[in-house]
């Protein structure tokens, strides 16, 4: 039933209440000045049963607004208050009945689905939640643990050079990663709870991409990657400069991590229908569609054997600049022939 059907029947009832009420009054009156004695003390005797009359009357129109009430009010109150008290002891999984059936609602019903999908909402936030604290405990304790394990190794007498090299430069690889897992989940959270606020100038996104990508010339030249570009200059956009470049590098940080020695990554920059659209590609392992459906998701880690070059986080920190910056990004990929990322801004 739609919520101006249902003001309507509302307003009949209270005419109908008024109505009633106003002809038993009424009739009462009607009664009393019909058979008004002329004697004074007559008057007072036949006004008492009168005014009794009107009394009962409204006590039988108390009592009914009263079981009114409890039916239509007390129910829905009590069961509101249950739900609430469920939701304040952790119980996020606390959901509300409807009273009515046969598809008839009330403005109650409307408070009850409001209830229900805050309840909803909740409980995803507190999974997400959870799921993020477990994330960040195994996260921590594998850096931490490489640490551990090879500071007691060094330790030991008599330790060849070669091999407190070797076991120096891996406490040193372990917390460099661990470092970069703290920032990454700092800069995450500012983000999540609005901490940061894009701050829009105009730049050439030309120059800022070719930057981003020579940063990265050691690793693809260790690599013997293959760079190719094709790269529209005097592509200005108005946007954050500094957290746009933060996609940049992740995206292409990622393409140069997933391709194997001799492949090719593809960075290109062109102007469709009032956007700059940026493209940038690789000739890696590519993934599955489970897997492209889910890497933006924080922790999250298609190709296992990079796990140790990354966190899950970068993309997640991509997916969530593009949203504040009203960008927009979508990813294609094949098992064994690459991926390739877009990203829309509006010029």
């Amino acid at each position: 039933m739609s919520k101006k059907k249902r003001k309507a029947i509302s307003w009949t009832y209270y005419i109908i209440f008024f109505l009633f009420s106003a002809f038993v009054v009424t009739c009462s009156f009607m009664l009393f000045f019909t058979y008004m004695p002329v004697d004074r003390s007559e008057l007072i005797r036949s006004a008492l049963p009168t005014f009794g009359n009107i009394g009962f009357m409204s006590l039988l129109f108390t009592l009914g607004f009263a079981m009114y009430r409890k039916l239509t009010v007390e129910r829905y109150i009590k069961r509101i208050k249950t739900g609430a008290e469920q939701i304040m002891r952790g119980d996020f999984t606390a959901r509300i009945a409807h009273i009515k059936k046969g598809g008839s609602t009330s403005d109650f019903d409307e408070i009850i689905d409001a209830f229900n999908k805050m309840t909803e909402e909740l409980s995803g936030v507190e999974t997400l939640r959870t799921d993020f604290i477990a994330n960040v405990s195994h996260e921590l304790k594998t850096p931490l643990a490489v640490m551990q394990n090879y500071g007691t190794l060094l330790q030991a007498h008599n330790l060849p050079d070669e091999k407190r090299l070797e076991y120096a430069k891996a406490i040193t690889d372990a917390s460099r990663r661990l470092s970069h897992l703290i920032t990454n989940i700092l800069k995450l959270n500012r983000l999540e709870n609005q901490q940061i606020y894009p701050t829009s100038n105009k730049y050439n996104l030309a120059e800022q991409l070719t930057e981003c990508l020579i940063a990265f010339e050691n690793e693809w030249e260790n690599k013997s990657i293959e760079i190719e570009t094709d790269i529209d200059e005097d592509v200005t956009v108005n946007t954050d400069q500094e957290l746009l470049s933060l996609v940049w590098n992740n995206l292409i940080s990622n393409a140069i991590k997933f391709t194997p020695e001799g492949g090719t990554v593809s960075v290109a920059l062109k102007k469709e229908n009032g956007y700059a659209v940026v493209t940038v590609s690789d000739t890696g392992c590519g993934m599955s569609e489970e897997t492209a459906a889910h890497i933006f998701e924080k922790f999250y880690q298609g190709d296992t054997s990079h796990a140790t070059q990354g966190n899950g986080l970068g993309l997640a920190l991509v997916k969530r600049i593009t949203e504040i910056t009203q960008s927009e990004i979508s990813v294609k990929s094949e098992p064994q022939k690459g991926s390739s990322f877009r990203v829309k801004i509006r010029i």
